[in-house]
C-alpha cells in the first residue's frame, strides 16, 4: 500500500499560491478597471482628486479584482480542468482548497470595505451593490446569453462610486461614463470569450462570443466605437485641448489595431488584444486628467 506524502504547510510557498489565485502576474485585469475609475475621479474632481481617494481607489480597485479572481475561480473549477488556458489554476488543480480560496476572497473584500468607510455613505451602500454583482457574474455565464455584460456592470461600478466618493451624489456624466464603459467591457470580455469559444461550446457555457456567432468581429468593433463615442460626446464639456483630442485620436487608432488582431479569430490574436486592452483606458486617462493639468 503506498502512503500518500503528508502535507506541510509553507508560507512562502502558501504565499506564491495566493499571488497565482489573484492574478498578480496578470496586472491587465485590474488596470481595466482602474482607468476608468481614476478618469472618474479626474473629472469629479476637476483635476487631482488628492492623495486620500486617490489611494483608496487604487487599492481598492486592486483589492477588489483579487477577490473577483477568487470567487470566479470557485465557480468555474468544474469547467476550468476542461480548458487548456485555465486547467492550472490553483483552485482547479486542487493547490488551493475551495474553503481556502474564498477565505482569500472574503479578506480582500474586507479590506476594501474597510478603505470604503473612510468615504461617505452614499460610496459605502455602493460598494455594496457592486460586491453583490461581482459575487453574481461568474454564475451568470450559466443562464445569460451575453454574460459579459453584467461583468461590465461590475467593472464599471467604480465610476460612480469615484463621482460619490467627492461629490457626495452620483450625476447625469457619472451613468453616461458607465454606460460607455459597459461598452468596452463587452469589446475586451468578448475578444477574451473568443479565445474560449469551443471550449465553452463543448461544455455548454453561454458567452457573447457564442451569440454572437459569425458577427462577433464587427459587433465587436461597434462597442469599441460605441463606448469612444460615448464618452468623447460626454467629456466635451469638461476635458478639452489638444492632449484631449489626441488621446481620443490614439484610441481610435488602438481600436483599427485590435481589428487586425480578432479579424483572423485566432486564438492568438484575440488573446493579444483583449491583454493589451489596458493600454486604451491609459490613453483616455492621459488625456483626461492631462487636460485638467494644462489648464
Amino acid at each position: 500500500m503506498v502512503k500518500s506524502a503528508p502535507f506541510r504547510f509553507s508560507l512562502p510557498s502558501r504565499f506564491a499560491l495566493y499571488l497565482d489565485l489573484i492574478r498578480w502576474n496578470r496586472p491587465a485585469g485590474w488596470l481595466l478597471l482602474l482607468w476608468p475609475t481614476l478618469s472618474a475621479l479626474w473629472l469629479a474632481a476637476g483635476g487631482f482628486p488628492g492623495w486620500h481617494l486617490l489611494t483608496v481607489f487604487t487599492l481598492g480597485t486592486i483589492l477588489m479584482r483579487s477577490a473577483g479572481c477568487c470567487i470566479n475561480d470557485v465557480a468555474d473549477r468544474d469547467f476550468d480542468r476542461h480548458v487548456k488556458r485555465t486547467a492550472a489554476r490553483p483552485v482547479t488543480t486542487g493547490a488551493v482548497s475551495v474553503k481556502e480560496a474564498l477565505a482569500v476572497g472574503a479578506a480582500l473584500a474586507l479590506l476594501a470595505f474597510g478603505l470604503v468607510l473612510s468615504t461617505n455613505a452614499i460610496t459605502i451602500g455602493m460598494s455594496g451593490a457592486a460586491l453583490a454583482i461581482t459575487l453574481a457574474y461568474p454564475y451568470a455565464k450559466r443562464f445569460v446569453a451575453m454574460p459579459q455584460a453584467v461583468l461590465g456592470v461590475a467593472f464599471g461600478m467604480g465610476v460612480p462610486m469615484a463621482f460619490a466618493a467627492v461629490l457626495g451624489e452620483v450625476p447625469r456624466l457619472a451613468w453616461l461614463l458607465m454606460l460607455g464603459n459597459l461598452f468596452w467591457v463587452l469589446a475586451y470580455d468578448t475578444e477574451y470569450a473568443m479565445v474560449d469559444r469551443d471550449d465553452d461550446l463543448r461544455l455548454g457555457l453561454k458567452t457573447s462570443a457564442i451569440t454572437l456567432g459569425r458577427f462577433d468581429v464587427p459587433v465587436v468593433l461597434f462597442f469599441y466605437l460605441a463606448y469612444l463615442l460615448i464618452w468623447d460626446a460626454a467629456l466635451m464639456p469638461y476635458a478639452q485641448g489638444a492632449l484631449f483630442n489626441i488621446a481620443f485620436a490614439l484610441a481610435f487608432g488602438q481600436v483599427a489595431w485590435h481589428y487586425t488582431l480578432i479579424r483572423g479569430r485566432s486564438r492568438d490574436g484575440c488573446f493579444k488584444a483583449f491583454r493589451l486592452n489596458h493600454w486604451l483606458g491609459f490613453t483616455l486617462f492621459v488625456g483626461i486628467a492631462g487636460s485638467y493639468a494644462l489648464k
